[in-house]
């Protein structure tokens, strides 16, 4: 079994209140959802402008896993209104 994880800090840029960020992330988390990741918000939950995201793919397939992590880390370049400020990826053979 092949586990990739993806942690990734994101600015959300011109959030004024926790309801317009949750609205960002909200669009970002059902992108990544429908690609075939495991979404959830893992820190700075308190932040209106900041937002750090982990998400989980899980294969038996080490190729599969590398190449959908990128295609997750790609769309957050996509995003209007998010800066991505740091990330942090691992593969793991269990």
């Amino acid at each position: 079994m092949i586990v990739g994880t993806l942690k990734v800090r994101m600015q959300i840029l011109g959030a004024q209140s926790l309801k317009e960020k949750r609205k960002v992330l909200k669009s970002i988390k059902d992108r990544l959802s429908h690609m075939g990741a495991s979404v959830a918000e893992v820190d700075d939950l308190d932040k209106w402008q900041a937002a750090t995201l982990g998400l989980a793919v899980v294969s038996n397939d080490a190729g599969f896993v590398n190449s959908m992590l990128d295609k997750m880390m790609n769309a957050f370049f996509y995003q209007d209104g998010v800066e991505v400020i740091g990330s942090d990826m691992e593969i793991l053979h269990l």
